[in-house]
């Protein structure tokens, strides 16, 4: 067999969690989420994960460093990551779904034009142990996905967009004012672009993106690699397309959908980010970043609600009929920061 037996078992688990909840209480739905997982590095977070006995991991993008176009090399990246003794436990008791982001795609910052994105698909799906008939595996546009979570009387949607296979070439400064102007202000090099034409997500992404916020759910997560609410950090981000986050904006307002999230990885650094909503209504962001990863210097950000924390972390978000919090916890399990969103 090529890939360990405890991934198999990871699937089993799902249905059986779905069905019964085995792991939360009967009135609440909790699944954690985490990014930027470097397979080399010290990993004591997962010692907390596990306590959290949740009903699903769901992991945001980097959740390797693999960064080559050598698929033998790729795949003894994931091997590895996948064989650590906490992940293991995790694997056999708690569910796992995952989209990737830049690293574990192949090279950083990278997006359509990187050759090798067809074979790293196949490896990231079978470590993700998804099945062979699906169309993540063959889609011509991308591995983007979503699950439902029949669980303790409700109805919980999980979005993940695929922001790597489709992805137009990003805009950047000059080197000059990179070191002149962005750097100095904890920026990174790139700018938003102008031009509509350019996508990051691919128009039949977007037409499936679209069907999926009109499917019935009591609560929504968009599970995306990169920050949506953040702009001008200068990092990717949704708002380096400014014209497909107005979009995604503009569904929610034509669609009337409520009771939406957004948990979102890739900066090394976590903050809770909030915007008001064309109806008036509060939009709220939860960044978990890095389970490993860490930054020095935060960039700023104008719809960040309280302080950032740049230090190994992980998300949980508790659902129950009335309310969805979002905790960031560090590696200790201790809570940093938490916002309570009313349904």
């Amino acid at each position: 067999m090529k890939y360990p037996i405890f991934i198999w078992l990871t699937a089993c688990c799902f249905f059986a969690s779905v069905a019964y909840g085995e792991h939360s209480s009967p009135e609440t739905v909790k699944i954690l989420f985490g990014s930027c997982l470097h397979q080399d590095k010290p990993q004591p977070i997962w010692q907390s994960l596990n306590q959290e006995q949740a009903d699903l991991f769901v992991l945001l993008g980097d959740n390797i460093y693999g960064d080559t176009e050598d698929m033998q090399e790729l795949e003894a990246k994931y091997q590895k990551q996948w064989s650590h003794p906490g992940m293991q436990t995790m694997l056999a008791n708690t569910p796992l779904i995952g989209i990737w982001d830049d690293h574990d795609f192949g090279e950083n910052d990278a997006g359509a034009e990187y050759p090798q994105k067809e074979a790293s698909r196949q490896i990231m799906l079978d470590y993700f142990n998804v099945p062979q008939n699906s169309p993540r595996r063959t889609r011509s546009d991308g591995i983007y996905t979503s699950h439902i979570l029949n669980q303790s009387g409700m109805k919980v949607q999980l979005i993940l967009p695929d922001l790597r296979w489709n992805r137009s070439p990003l805009k950047s400064v000059n080197k000059e004012d990179y070191i002149t102007i962005k750097a100095p202000n904890n920026l990174g090099p790139y700018v938003p672009h102008t031009n509509k034409s350019i996508s990051m997500l691919g128009e039949p992404q977007w037409l499936w993106l679209e069907q999926q916020l009109q499917q019935v759910a009591d609560v929504r997560i968009l599970a995306t690699s990169l920050q949506f609410l953040p702009e001008l950090t200068g990092w990717e981000s949704w708002a380096n397309f400014p014209h497909e986050r107005q979009r995604f904006l503009d569904l929610l307002e034509k669609h009337k959908v409520e009771n939406l999230i957004i948990v979102s990885g890739d900066t090394h650094w976590s903050e809770l980010s909030q915007i008001k909503r064309q109806n008036g209504n509060e939009l709220w962001e939860m960044t978990t970043s890095g389970l490993t990863e860490e930054w020095k210097e935060v960039s700023p950000n104008k719809h960040r609600v309280g302080d950032s924390y740049a230090k190994a972390n992980f998300g949980v978000v508790e659902i129950s009929k009335h309310s969805v919090s979002m905790t960031i916890k560090d590696v200790k399990g201790n809570k940093v920061m938490t916002k309570v969103v009313p349904l």
